[in-house]
């Protein structure tokens, strides 16, 4: 079983036994990673990036995340084949040719 996989049914385990599912509609998921997210920012609000207290950036990435597989549950999304599939798109808009060592958007390298 992948990784992945192994995580994804715990989650679900979780969420069942507390029967959470009807709130998990793909919105508010969608608006739980949000939500999330700016936690995980607010983090490093008004702080060099070193000050983040490390504990706190993985609690708060882990419920990104987990909301994350939530949703990709949701519309039945095979998380590992996403995620290839867009660094195969991101290797195909930013070509290490052009791309490396600059920030610069794809539409402008």
């Amino acid at each position: 079983m992948s990784d992945i996989k192994e995580v994804t049914e715990a989650l679900l385990r979780f969420r069942d036994e507390r029967d959470w599912e009807q709130f998990h509609n793909p919105k508010d998921l969608a608006l739980a990673i949000s939500i999330e997210a700016g936690e995980l920012l607010e983090l490093f609000l008004w702080k060099k990036p070193e000050e983040a207290k490390p504990e706190k950036v993985k609690e708060e990435l882990a419920d990104v995340l987990l909301y994350g597989l939530l949703l990709a549950d949701k519309y039945g999304l095979d998380v590992k084949q996403i995620l290839l599939d867009k660094i195969q798109t991101n290797a195909q808009k930013y070509p290490a040719d052009k791309a490396k060592g600059s920030s610069k958007k794809y539409n402008e390298l």
